[in-house]
């Protein structure tokens, strides 16, 4: 759920969580209520897919899923997935259906207008985990300082910058945030203290490019330990922890500082879910929200 489009509507996005064996009614909807719930307007996957299709673009939806972005200029990114068939991937012999993301700009009238998929602009081959559900997308935040958008990608393990110039951008990845991408960490070790399997990010200064800081769920999943560092062994560190790190993002020097960096008890293990935000008095808000304590 969003607050959005007036002081008094919110935007909703309703998608099912199992995409077969659904009824033919299941709601797959952007939907724009008022505090009443009654329907101010929305957009149907159909309606979407349609319309993308007489733009002459040849994928099938699958779904909506996650996140909707409003933009101020009345403009909305909404995040959906669709997948593509690869044969005989490393590892991966035959026929292999790959499910990886698209962000689509669609303005007042939810006609598409800038249209980015993960397949354009990312190795199919880099795969952490989860794969074929590949890049698992779940938060996109505006950069209002550039204009650009960051994309959090939880099976990628990283949050991306794209080049999206409010829908006149070229698409191009301009960093990549995260274990394996292109910044140096400081203040934490390199690679156990990156975010993994993350959600929910957040801008943590009013500026939101150049030096800038960023709060992220870090929910641990299938995190990294350097080398000879053995997890869950006696005097090792445990293998499945969360945490809420901050992150002082330079975009000129490409380093990332670790400012701050809760780790929550065993007993919070969160494998997915989650926000980090800052709140008006400086403390923090980390929503640990699927406490989980078997082995993942």
């Amino acid at each position: 759920m969003v607050i959005c489009c007036s002081l008094f509507h919110l935007l909703l996005r309703f998608s099912p969580a199992v995409l077969s064996s659904l009824p033919s009614d299941t709601l797959d909807v952007v939907r724009e209520i008022d505090l009443a719930g009654s329907t101010i307007r929305e957009l149907t996957l159909q309606q979407l897919q349609q319309a993308l299709t007489n733009q002459g673009y040849n994928f099938h939806l699958q779904g909506f899923h996650h996140d909707v972005l409003p933009l101020p200029d009345g403009h909305m990114i909404v995040l959906a997935d669709y997948r593509v068939p690869y044969d005989n991937l490393p590892g991966y012999p035959g026929t292999t259906s790959v499910l990886g993301d698209v962000l689509i700009d669609v303005d007042q009238n939810f006609t598409p207008t800038w249209v980015w998929s993960a397949f354009d602009h990312l190795d199919v081959n880099r795969h952490p985990f989860n794969f074929p559900d590949w890049t698992h997308g779940n938060a996109v935040l505006y950069s209002a300082d550039d204009h650009n958008l960051l994309f959090s990608m939880r099976h990628q393990n990283w949050i991306i910058k794209i080049d999206y110039a409010d829908a006149h951008g070229s698409g191009d990845i301009l960093w990549r945030l995260g274990p394996g991408g292109d910044f140096k960490l400081f203040g934490g070790t390199d690679p156990v203290n990156w975010f993994y399997a993350q959600h929910g990010p957040s801008f943590f200064t009013s500026n939101t490019a150049g030096v800038f800081e960023l709060g992220v769920m870090d929910n641990g999943v299938n995190r990294v330990f350097p080398p000879g560092v053995i997890c869950d062994a006696p005097g090792g560190p445990p293998c499945h922890y969360s945490a809420a790190p901050i992150l002082r993002i330079d975009e000129t020097a490409m380093t990332a500082a670790l400012l701050s960096d809760y780790a929550a008890p065993h007993s919070l293990y969160s494998f997915f879910g989650g926000n980090v935000d800052l709140l008006p008095n400086g403390d923090i808000e980390a929503d640990f929200c699927a406490p989980k304590t078997v082995q993942w």
